[in-house]
Order: C-alpha cells, then structure tokens, then sequence
C-alpha cells in the first residue's frame, strides 16, 4: 500500500512573500463590511476555553499565533506570522526557537493604562501557560501533553495537588523567553511535526496577562489580541461583530495563487490583481449571524445578506446540482468553492456506559454490529447529496499516511453480518415486540445526543432507519451544541455524532482521539488501551516515512478491532461566494481568511 498525500514539514515551512507595492486598487470610501453565517453558535472567545471551530473562527481573526498558512498555497505551507523569521528547529526535534518581529501592538483595552502595549516573548509564555492552568479546564490541552514541554506538567501537577494559583511566574526548562523577542521551547520527546501547532491563531495565539488579570473569569467575552480585528459587539448565540483593529502593523495582501486553485477558480487571478498590494484586512468590519437552519441560511444569502456560505446539504440540490452551480445562480455571477476537507465525521460509543462500553467479547460485537448496520453510502447520497467519501482510517485527505484507496473494517457497511453479529452474541428479540434486547434479557435502547437543527433531524432519521433494520431501538437526547459539548467532556453521553476539522497536514489529532490520556479532551469515547496508547506516543516521535506509516496501519487495525468511534465520511466542501467578493477561497487547514477577502459596496448596492 502507498501512502497518500505526504508532506514534509521542510517543504511546509516557506519564508513570506516580499511584500508589495502598496498601491489601492479600491478607490470607495464606503465602509466595507464582510457578512456571513454560521450553523452553530459560539462558546466562548478564550482560547485556552475553547474547542468548537465556530468560536475558533472568532479567535483565530483577534488573536494571531507565531505561524500562519500561507493561505493559497498547495499544498500547505507555512510562513512567519509574528515571526521575523521561520522558527529554528534542532536536529533531534526538541528545541524550537522563535523570533519575534519588533513593534507589534496589541488591540487598545482598558487593561493597558491607556498605553500602547508591544508583544512580546513573555506573551507567549503566558499564554501557552494557561493551557496548562487548571482554572481554565482547557479542552485543547491535550494538544500539547504528547510532546511534553519540560517542566509544564509538574507546574500543572503542583497546581492540582496543592489547590494552590497556578505559579506563571515559576520559569521551566521548556517554555522561555530568552529575551524581549526570543521564545524557545523544549520537548522531552522528538516532535517533528511540532510547527504545525504554532500555526494554530485560534489555540496557541498571545494572550496579555494584563487582559485576563483585569477580566478574570469574563475574560471570554473580552478577547484582546494582535491580530487584524477586534470584538465590537456580541449577543450570544445570535449575533458577533468584529472591526478593523486600528492597531495592527502595516501588512499587505502579497499571495500566490497555486496553479490548481485556479484551475479550480480561474477568477482568483482576476482577484489576485485586483487585490495585490492591499493594505490588511481588506474590510472594515464583519458580521456574523448566527443560523442554525439551512433553508434561513440560504434565503439569507440568495437576498444578498450574507456574502459567502457553506451550502446546506439539504440545498445542495437546489445550489449545486451534481457539484455544480446553477444556472440560475451562475447567470448572477454566484461562485461555487469545492474543497475536498481534512476532516472526519463520527461517533462515538462511550466506553464507560454500562449498555454500549466494555472490551468483552458481547459489548465489542455490539459496537461492531452497530457500525456494520450503519449504511455509509446511503448515508452520503441522503445527507451530504455524495459531496463526501467514506472514510476508512482515521487520517484525513491530504494528510500523511491518507490512501484513497485502502478499505478496512471501519468503512464496512453490511446488514447481514450485523445481524449475525448480534444473534451469535446474545442480543435477541426474547418477547417479540420486534426489538433486541440484551443478553441478560434487559431492554437495548441506543441513545444518539443530537442539536434540533434541520440537519441533525435528518441524519436522525437515517440513524433510526439503519437500526431499525438491525432490531436495534434508537433514541435521542436533543440539546443544544454548548450543552452537548459539556455533557461530553464530563462522559454523560452514551453516543454522539459530530466532525473534527484538522487545522494542520496531519492526523495526529484524529489518531489522538483514543489515546488514553487524551480523556475528557479529544478522546470523546473514553478509549483507554495500552497497546494503542504505545503506538500512539511512538509514531509521534518518528518523522514522516515507512516506519510511521506501519504503526499508524497498526493503530488503525485496533479502532476496526475495538470499535470505539464509528467513522462515516470525508466532506468535500461546497461554498457559494456573491459575485462582490474577491479572494474567497477555502484552505483546509485554516478558516482564518476573513482579513484577506474583500467586498466591493458599490457592486453589492448595485445587486440589490
């Protein structure tokens, strides 16, 4: 077997284009307002708070990390963000050094005396402590734990056994700043991949100490960052409006565009010249409007309220007859984005619940028979109108070790062996009513956690009609996202599907997902095996190649064995973008964009 796409972090880490004249091609003085959409409401906008990608978004355009993707590059590849220059990595991938460029100020708040205020090394320090903190109950730390910066776990350790203030100010070995602008960081372990964190402006970009002193436990609803917009305004769950950050340094547009973006997009050449030399972010501010349903969502855009949007499975049809635009859409200048995603969609089985968890031999048979009764093809056709494909490994499209072609038990569908499955081990309709019941004669009802959108409300349907096929009784708990998401994290789910969106080329975090550490993080389903805890903290440490690439097919065999998480699919995403926005496209590891897309107010007066 080949592996699929592979990218060395080499060919990754590319220096900035050089800047360009910095000419403007806009000659309206009208203010420029950027509006889109989203489908599920925001949580918070503390980035050591927070893992839904829909506040991400926010935070990824207030906050910026050292790195950034170069946004139209492909395939990925990463550039300095804060950085004078790309971070210095030793041989051993342990120690990575970073250099901040001089001048860059912080959005103006309150919390600074009324003083511009530089960032600085310490920012960092600070902020990537606070992952660490457990008063902030971060769910993305377990992004950093494999790699073990040295001395962060025993402040953490310290923290808990003492239930004493996490100690910032106590300095370890593997998170310094050397000087006012060098950062450097020390792992225990080899992290050849490492980079790609620092490119994360959602997670990992700098925090003020002065900002989360001064808000203390609010301090998610006073984000202050570098980065090219500011909060304005917000009403939860509703409504969250950005501007322009009068503070932030003098950067241009001064992208390349690959050769199969545009063939994909042949206009982003158009928008590129247009766009060329543009001081940043092109817009004055932007508007969010939160809009669960598809069919609003749409009626909204096709009014010319919004400005770009994913199109709504359930009005695919409609937008994007068999991946294409419309007629009547492309006779308005409407464009559609296709982008094959680096994402999985899944769910998972709690491997505490006393009906579904368990590693004996009748509990596997039942995760399994549930997995085999889901019908992935019919799934794909019915709900996402086959914009995606079948997934059959954790390891996401233009990720390492990604092979289109392989097929594993994790992608099977197959009623029959279902069926055989549950009648070998047990699970038999004893009083005729129709249903299964357990092996010791007690009722089965799954229980799926669901939001009441119109999505999740036909995916349910789906998820009754498989199991019904089976004998199996499915039930839901509806709730909203942020009440899920708790709910979750403290394992008072039995099942739950949702997708995980990587924001680099690598699976290492959808591999993380049953890794026995990562419970009450990113390990959904409570997974604790130490056979596959090993080879999880062993391909970690390995740079990209056949040895990796055998232990990821290993730990692979051993989800299909143990089923913990029932993979369905790989989206390909469809956005439709109104004929007065330039440079929208869609990168698959980063949604931070907003700041390099334009809209002209004149073209979008003229439309209405």
């Amino acid at each position: 077997m080949q592996a699929g796409a592979a990218l060395p972090l080499a060919a990754a880490l590319a220096p900035a284009h050089a800047a360009a004249p910095g000419r403007q091609a806009s000659t309206s003085t009208a203010i420029r307002t950027l509006r889109l959409p989203f489908e599920i409401a925001e949580t918070s906008f503390d980035p050591a708070a927070i893992q839904d990608s829909y506040s991400r978004q926010i935070t990824g355009h207030i906050f910026e990390a050292p790195l950034e993707y170069d946004y139209y590059a492909r395939p990925a590849r990463l550039r300095p963000c804060t950085l004078a220059a790309l971070p210095e990595v030793s041989a051993d991938f342990r120690s990575f050094t970073l250099r901040l460029t001089a001048g860059i100020l912080f959005a103006d708040d309150p919390a600074f005396g009324g003083k511009p205020r530089e960032l600085v090394a310490a920012d960092y320090v600070y902020a990537w402590k606070r992952l660490y903190d457990p008063r902030w109950k971060s769910p993305m730390l377990f992004v950093l734990e494999p790699a073990r910066l040295l001395g962060l776990d025993a402040l953490r350790k310290q923290a808990l056994d003492t239930r004493q203030p996490f100690d910032y100010d106590r300095p370890v070995e593997g998170l310094r700043a050397l000087d006012r602008y060098t950062l450097q960081i020390k792992l225990a372990e080899p992290a050849p991949r490492f980079p790609y964190l620092l490119a994360d402006q959602s997670v990992f970009g700098a925090v003020a100490r002065e900002v989360v002193e001064r808000y203390g436990d609010t301090i998610g609803e006073h984000p202050v960052g570098t980065g090219p917009f500011r909060l304005a305004a917000w009403t939860r769950s509703s409504r969250i409006v950005l501007e322009r950050n009068p503070q932030y340094r003098e950067r241009r547009w001064d992208f390349e565009i690959a050769p199969e973006l545009l063939a994909a997009q042949p206009l982003l050449a158009r928008d590129a010249e247009r766009l060329r030399g543009r001081r940043l972010p092109l817009v004055d501010r932007v508007e969010v409007s939160v809009i669960d349903e598809g069919q609003p969502r749409w009626l909204s855009f096709a009014g010319g309220d919004q400005d770009f949007m994913r199109v709504p499975n359930e009005m695919a049809p409609l937008i994007a007859p068999g991946g294409q635009i419309a007629p009547f859409l492309a006779q308005r200048g409407v464009r559609l984005v296709r982008t094959p995603m680096a994402d999985i969609a899944l769910a998972y089985f709690n491997m505490e619940h006393p009906l579904v968890g368990g590693m004996t031999p009748e509990k596997v048979a039942l995760r399994r028979a549930v997995s085999l009764a889901f019908n992935r093809a019919e799934y794909v056709r019915a709900v996402f109108n086959d914009s995606a494909v079948i997934a059959q490994a954790p390891l996401a499209p233009g990720t390492f070790g990604h092979d289109p072609a392989l097929r594993s038990a994790l992608g099977d569908s197959d009623l029959a062996r279902a069926k055989a499955l549950l009648d070998t081990y047990g699970y038999l309709d004893r009083d005729g009513d129709g249903w299964r019941e357990t092996p010791d004669g007690a009722p089965l009802v799954l229980e799926m956690a669901s939001t009441s959108s119109q999505l999740d409300r036909k995916q349910n349907e789906q998820w009754r009609r498989f199991m019904a096929a089976a004998g199996l009784r499915i039930e839901f708990r509806i709730a909203q996202w942020p009440e899920l998401l708790k709910q979750s994290l403290a394992g008072n789910l039995m099942m739950w599907s949702f997708s995980w969106q990587l924001t680099e080329p690598d699976s290492d975090l959808l591999l993380g997902m049953a890794y026995g550490p990562n419970r009450e993080q990113s390990n959904d389903a409570r997974f604790a095996l130490a056979a596959y805890d090993r080879l999880y903290e062993a391909q970690r440490r390995l740079a990209d190649g056949p040895e990796r690439l055998a232990l990821l097919m290993q730990m692979t065999r051993l989800l299909a064995a143990y089923m913990p998480y029932l993979l369905f699919l790989h989206r390909i995403r469809l956005d439709v973008a109104q004929p007065w926005v330039a440079g929208y496209a869609r990168n698959p590891f980063t949604e931070v964009c907003w700041h390099l897309i334009d809209v002209d107010p004149a073209a979008r007066a003229a439309a209405a």
